[in-house]
């Protein structure tokens, strides 16, 4: 199950954070951040792009101010990077293109 947790804005929207594992190493794990209107919405959106076993369960691991900044200024409103990593911000279709092409 991943952990994660979620982040109520005052406009009504919510800023859903889950770590998953990564599709390129088996110890790794991979933050995904994903802004939708609503919880539900928000896994739908991660569902519907394949990850299917994505649930939510408490609020564990929220979602940091920083973290909300950024997802917040993409235009797709879904990004990720690996957890505890000081990257930049990577928009989901490079992870979706890096596990298909493995």
């Amino acid at each position: 199950m991943a952990t994660g947790g979620f982040s109520k804005l005052p406009s009504g929207t919510v800023v859903v954070a889950v770590n998953l594992p990564s599709p390129a190493a088996a110890d790794a794990v991979v933050r995904v951040l994903v802004h939708a209107a609503n919880r539900a919405r928000a896994l739908t959106r991660l569902r519907n792009l394949g990850l299917r076993a994505v649930y939510l369960r408490g609020n564990t691991a929220p979602p940091t101010p920083d973290e909300i900044t950024a997802v917040l200024h993409h235009p797709d409103g879904l990004i990720w990077r690996t957890d505890g990593s000081m990257e930049l911000w990577h928009p989901i279709r490079a992870l979706m293109r890096g596990s298909v092409a493995r």
